[in-house]
């Protein structure tokens, strides 16, 4: 097994962080407090609303924020050499589609897979792959496709799936051209495999050279969450932000206006943008939007601009890759695609 420093996380370990800290402290004491004593402050609404807010939102990714914990600490012990062999050691319309299909299959909520996307950038997967993977998976799971199924049926969800994998080649190609002619800056991780490198060879011969025992699990745990430390910490402020926003704004405002209009389009990208919900939160609301509000295309259009758009992984995309111009970019090129495809669908539907 492979140890690696990582450079990414150097300058955040010398200092306190501040955002980390007092985000655990006021999700911790919200969710003690409504979970210990749901009495206190019962005739405050606004506060009421926040602690059950954070209380239900914590209840619904604890274990997407686990498993990519567990995710990034096994990534930490694969030498890079397997995850570049994985994905494809070249940019190019191979590799995008191999990280697109990784991200579909995945089954991790998007909390949990923005773990794993800054992790793979660290271990030198180029910056095309990462934005397919990040597209493509945040609601593309196996177990939250099942879910989405059930509650808009085989032929929207499968309508929903391929299109946000088109949609994540896209912008993967994109990325690629972009980094190609200079625009934005390459990985600097990237490394070529070595000469007459085999998979399957290399990881038997690693696999037998393991000693397999508490030592190994720990160490895998232990390293996930200290390198964890980038993301978790904008998860559990964009907990609490979105409480906050649930306090003083209530959602069923905002959909009596999610019709297939333009008007209806657009306060769906709006209100996908300043809302933060996981993808299990937005999977239900995305289906009411549906069904409701008959608006196949608004529906999609927020699983999808909630991911592009949404500043946590805006965030943890430049604290990854030390470049605003590659986290700005996710938007700027994502976002136009989803919406000429949300309004065609409200238009033909």
């Amino acid at each position: 097994m492979e140890h690696n420093d990582n450079h990414c996380h150097d300058s955040s370990a010398k200092r306190f962080d501040y955002l980390l800290w007092s985000s655990i402290t006021a999700v911790t004491i919200l969710y003690l407090i409504h979970w210990l004593l749901p009495h206190i402050g019962e005739h405050i609404k606004w506060y009421v609303i926040l602690s059950s807010s954070v209380f239900e939102l914590m209840n619904t990714i604890w274990w997407g924020i686990l498993v990519g914990i567990i995710m990034v600490g096994v990534l930490s012990k694969i030498p890079r050499e397997f995850v570049i062999s994985a994905l494809g050691s070249n940019a190019g319309i191979s590799g995008i589609v191999r990280a697109t299909l990784a991200g579909v299959l995945l089954d991790l909520c998007s909390h949990g897979v923005l773990m794993v996307g800054a992790k793979l950038y660290e271990r030198g997967v180029n910056i095309g792959q990462i934005m397919a993977f990040l597209i493509a998976s945040p609601w593309n799971s196996f177990s939250l496709t099942l879910v989405l199924f059930a509650l808009i049926g085989l032929p929207w969800t499968l309508a929903f799936v391929l299109l946000s994998m088109l949609i994540a080649i896209i912008v993967g190609l994109i990325f690629d051209r972009l980094v190609k002619h200079g625009v934005l800056p390459s990985n600097p991780q990237k490394i070529q495999l070595p000469e007459n490198f085999k998979f399957w060879f290399e990881a038997k011969k690693s696999l037998r050279r393991n000693h397999y025992g508490h030592e190994l699990f720990y160490g895998i745990f232990h390293d996930g969450l200290i390198e964890s430390r980038m993301v978790i910490r904008w998860i559990l402020f964009g907990v609490l932000l979105a409480g906050l926003i649930r306090a003083f704004l209530s959602p069923d405002q905002f959909q009596t206006f999610f019709g297939p209009t333009l008007a209806g389009l657009g306060l769906t990208v709006l209100v996908a943008t300043i809302i933060e919900v996981c993808s299990e939160g937005s999977t239900p609301i995305a289906a009411d939007i549906l069904t409701r509000a008959k608006a196949p295309g608004n529906s999609f259009a927020f699983l999808m601009t909630g991911v592009s758009t949404d500043y946590t992984e805006i965030m943890v995309l430049k604290d990854a890759t030390r470049s605003w111009k590659i986290a700005l970019f996710l938007p700027l090129i994502t976002v136009p695609q989803v919406i000429f495809i949300a309004w065609l669908m409200n238009v033909v539907s």
